[in-house]
């Protein structure tokens, strides 16, 4: 249920979530260096082509992120509540992970389940996962690596291309400004374009969501993002149908003085899997604890990381 609902962020704004444990490759792209032109007009609104603009810039400058976030290990909190047909709750199962990065790999390693630290059993089975993916990129071949390096690099242009299906999908309005964590944000409304035809098949799924982005202003970064589905949406790859209603919300925070990481995600997903019945489905993951390696692969201690 995780990998589906990071699928849909990640085909409606190229930046995948988020998530820490997601396949989000890294990228040699440099953020923007300076803001797009936001001056209101005379009525105090933005043109569509600034809006587009804006964001192209902050899909840029969080693919600038996702790079940064490798530098960073952090903790993050999963917690599944899988609903009756009546939305109350009747499972939950959280899992507690130490995001980290090996050779190149992110890699999680669970250390609690349930809120509780795992037994001794677990935590062996859970550090020979990590010891097997160590001595896997330690040994890797030159071909392997040159491999790799290629698919990661086709990922990155095939989210560029798709950041310029999201500029032209959607009609953007600016609603106003709102203080979202001590800092400015601009609140702008997204509605599908009638009219727009994708050019990539990943594109197709746009016009069936709408929703509200938060962009701080003086940087220019995805602050807050709340989408909900509008129409039913066929995931063919694994026959899955998303139904209206389903909704998904994001919050980032800026760590260290220097970058925009996740801290909250939360997806509520009404989905039928081929002939099976409806899963109704909430996720939440929460963030924290984000420590930066520095090039000795020591850890910078947590009061060394601001969190603004």
């Amino acid at each position: 249920m995780k990998r589906l609902g990071l699928a849909l962020f990640a085909f409606l704004f190229a930046v995948s979530p988020a998530m820490g444990q997601q396949d989000r490759a890294a990228t040699q792209s440099a953020a923007p260096t300076s803001l797009p032109d936001l001056k209101p007009d005379a009525n105090g609104k933005l043109s569509q082509e600034q809006m587009q603009q804006l964001f192209r810039d902050v899909a840029e400058k969080d693919i600038e992120n996702d790079k940064r976030l490798r530098d960073y290990t952090y903790i993050e909190r999963d917690e599944e509540r899988r609903l009756d047909g009546k939305g109350d709750v009747k499972s939950t199962e959280v899992k507690t992970y130490e995001v980290m990065e090996i050779y190149g790999e992110q890699v999680q390693r669970l250390i609690e389940k349930d809120d509780k630290a795992l037994d001794t059993e677990d935590a062996a089975k859970e550090e020979k996962k990590v010891q097997k993916i160590i001595a896997k990129r330690k040994n890797e071949s030159e071909d392997a690596r040159k491999k790799r390096e290629q698919k990661e690099e086709k990922d990155r242009e095939d989210g560029r291309k798709f950041v310029r299906e999201v500029a032209d999908a959607y009609n953007f309005h600016l609603a106003g400004t709102e203080s979202l964590g001590g800092r400015e944000a601009w609140v702008i409304d997204a509605e599908p374009r009638p009219g727009y035809e994708p050019h990539m098949k990943e594109a197709k799924f746009l016009p069936k969501f709408h929703g509200r982005v938060w962009i701080d202003k003086d940087e220019a970064q995805l602050s807050k993002l709340d989408v909900e589905c509008i129409d039913t949406v066929s995931l063919g790859w694994f026959l899955a149908r998303v139904h209206k209603g389903s909704r998904i919300v994001i919050e980032q925070t800026r760590v260290n003085d220097e970058v925009w990481l996740p801290k909250h995600f939360a997806v509520k997903v009404d989905i039928r899997l081929a002939l099976l019945k409806n899963f109704n489905v909430e996720l939440e993951q929460t963030f924290r604890d984000y420590k930066k390696f520095r090039a000795t692969a020591k850890i910078v201690g947590v009061g060394e990381v601001k969190e603004k």
